[in-house]
């Protein structure tokens, strides 16, 4: 039993109390992103964005872990935790793109595929314990998407009766 309880909590360089703060930071920063594109029903929302920064957090714990892990420690073995970065980005990525669509000569997705992308990249701060840098990445990303789709708003707005009067004429 006391293998088990070995295997199940091993010894790690991070406490799990800092490992299990910087999940629920993913989560709680992911959702901050992720509400406005739920509020904007768009493809990729509240749980997408949740599950994007948690796991982009997950790899970059495990790849703090991986370092100090026993056997991968020794010289001849080489890890390199920004290789993490690197896939983390490729992956989210391929989520971002599937995100943008082309519709009739007009491209739509393009800021949930950019919200999801930065969702990562807090999900990898947090992770590697860079917690201001991931609460201004989601403070400007809050702004951007609340406070400037905002202005696009009230600018379509003007815009719109400009057009139909054009198009009437």
């Amino acid at each position: 039993m006391e293998q088990i309880y070995a295997d199940i909590f091993p010894k790690t360089q991070l406490s799990y109390p800092v490992m299990i703060a910087r999940f629920i930071g993913a989560i709680i920063f992911g959702a901050v992103i992720g509400i406005e594109r739920e509020k904007k029903d768009r493809p990729a929302g509240l749980k997408t964005h949740i599950l994007v920064s948690l796991a982009a957090a997950v790899f970059a714990v495990i790849s703090i872990e991986s370092v100090h892990m026993p056997g991968l420690s020794d010289e001849q073995v080489r890890i390199d935790p920004l290789r993490v970065v690197e896939a983390v980005t490729a992956g989210v990525a391929f989520l971002a793109a599937g995100t943008i669509v082309l519709t009739r000569g007009e491209v739509h997705g393009l800021t949930t595929g950019a919200s999801l992308w930065l969702a990562g990249a807090i999900g990898l701060a947090l992770g590697f314990g860079y917690w201001l840098i991931a609460l201004f990445a989601t403070v400007g990303a809050f702004f951007v998407l609340m406070g400037i789709g905002q202005l696009e708003v009230m600018r379509n707005r003007r815009r719109k009766p400009k057009d139909r009067g054009a198009g009437e004429e």
